[in-house]
């Protein structure tokens, strides 16, 4: 079976991070998309090095734009603006994360893109959202995850607030959006309509604080920091073995009687401080003080090995290398690797969704900047060589 979005075709006028990674995901399932890019710089991810695979291919440009066709247009002269109403009778979707009112005032908003396609899907990723008081601040992951409460609940309890490691509120939002276009397909095969999706950085993250907002606005308590802990379930953090960190999981009191046994300390499940999970929490320091001199007197791989055995949830705390070299990792297909046209042989992060009846696939390795102008042109537009000739030498691609 082709892709499950095949024959979808996407215009893709985002960049960096959110929405690039949602064209992605659409891209992997087999719609064709056509990032639009601005002539001679592109996308800023493109130069945001080192590391670079070749001159001007960034690894984080890499990481989000497989499966793409790349063509540069000004959307300050009038003929870029005509090229991209022109595509947009040509597409299914339109995708965009620019500054609230950006795209009115190229006279390319909703309403002028829904008169001449009325079954566009139109998505918009913002940052704060399209109105309210601060709809017209910059949005930017980092701030984004500290305004919408992430980074005051990352870190250690005594340390300062922490970023998490990747930009996952850019992330989250990218995984909604593309949730969002397939369902608003879905509706317009019954009904024929499109619609326009609206979504922020913000929106996305508070969502995503799940327990933690629960457990706020039902208790009115503001969390705390717990750095790899919990805050209700004890024994479940890192600690530090003998040479390397482990997680250790105890989910429940039939776990907890395990994993005394496994530390050989059978005597701790039937401690009265301990005996219950409500009672760790309440004696964590004193529980924890007992685990973790203890954790360190094997190596991380040895505790990894006797935990598992016991059904005992637990991980190692893995690092990149450790990662991309794990049998699990490399048996689902989560390593990939791509021709590209100017740094040869790449390696890229697989597809993480597997379907039994259609493949996702690598069609395409990220696109150079404007790779795909003439092809799309006359592919899609019917334009001729010399239109496409006059539209270079003004500068419009």
């Amino acid at each position: 079976m082709e892709g499950l979005l095949a024959g979808i075709r996407v215009l893709d006028l985002s960049r960096v991070l959110a929405g690039p990674y949602c064209s992605m995901m659409l891209g992997d399932l087999g719609a064709d998309i056509i990032k639009i890019e601005r002539p001679g710089i592109g996308d800023e991810t493109r130069h945001w090095g080192p590391p670079f695979a070749a001159p001007g291919e960034s690894a984080y440009f890499l990481c989000v734009n497989r499966n793409k066709r790349s063509i540069t247009v000004d959307l300050k002269k009038p003929a870029g603006i005509e090229i991209i109403k022109a595509l947009v009778g040509k597409c299914d979707v339109v995708l965009e994360n620019f500054a609230p009112g950006t795209m009115e005032d190229l006279g390319l908003g909703y309403e002028i893109l829904r008169s001449i396609h009325p079954g566009i899907i139109y998505c918009s990723i913002t940052g704060y959202g399209p109105d309210g008081p601060f709809s017209r601040r910059a949005g930017y992951d980092l701030a984004v995850s500290a305004f919408g409460g992430l980074m005051g609940i990352t870190g250690e309890p005594d340390g300062p607030p922490v970023k998490v490691g990747v930009a996952i509120t850019d992330v989250a939002t990218g995984l909604s959006a593309q949730g969002a276009i397939c369902a608003a397909l879905y509706a317009r095969e019954k009904t024929g309509q499109g619609q326009r999706i609206d979504l922020s950085l913000l929106e996305t993250q508070v969502s995503a604080l799940v327990n933690i907002a629960s457990s706020y606005l039902i208790s009115g308590e503001i969390p705390k920091r717990w750095g790899t802990a919990h805050e209700t379930i004890v024994p479940y953090q890192g600690f530090e073995t003998k040479d390397k960190y482990v997680i250790v999981a105890v989910g429940n009191d039939q776990l907890w009687n395990r994993f005394c046994k496994v530390i050989g300390k059978p005597e701790l499940a039937e401690d009265p401080r301990f005996k219950t999970n409500p009672l760790r929490v309440q004696n964590r320091k004193e529980c924890i003080g007992i685990l973790a001199p203890i954790m360190k007197t094997r190596q991380r791989d040895e505790w990894v090995k006797l935990l598992n055995d016991e059904a005992i949830p637990c991980a190692p705390i893995n690092t990149m290398d450790e990662v991309f070299q794990n049998p699990q990792v490399l048996h689902r297909n989560m390593l990939a690797e791509v021709d590209h046209p100017k740094a040869g042989k790449i390696k890229l992060v697989g597809i993480p969704v597997k379907y039994s009846e259609a493949k996702a696939a690598i069609r395409r390795p990220p696109p150079l900047l404007g790779e795909h102008t003439r092809e799309i042109l006359r592919e899609v537009l019917g334009c001729d060589d010399n239109r496409i000739e006059e539209l270079r030498s003004a500068g419009v691609i």
